[in-house]
């Protein structure tokens, strides 16, 4: 088997994530390490007006997402929890 045929394609990656986030509120990236989920969030983020990313390897980001609820419910548009 041709393992390069079997990957998926970052294109199609982005139209599914993109039409997931259509139709729903949330979605989430799933994948081992070093798979490109954070370069994929980062794709669809640079067309987002609105936009809010944690990055849990950053203390700061960590600490604000202790208490979720008052960090995230005032937030509008594109929330990325990396």
């Amino acid at each position: 088997m041709d393992h390069h045929r079997a990957m998926i394609t970052r294109k199609y990656a982005l139209e599914q994530l993109r039409q997931v986030l259509d139709e729903n509120p949330v979605g989430a990236l799933l994948g081992p390490r070093q798979c490109g989920k954070s370069t994929l969030a980062a794709e669809i983020a640079e067309k987002s007006t609105s936009l809010h990313w944690f990055d849990l390897e950053r203390a700061d980001d960590r600490a604000a997402l202790a208490q979720p609820e008052l960090t995230l419910k005032p937030l509008r548009g594109l929330v990325v929890i990396d």
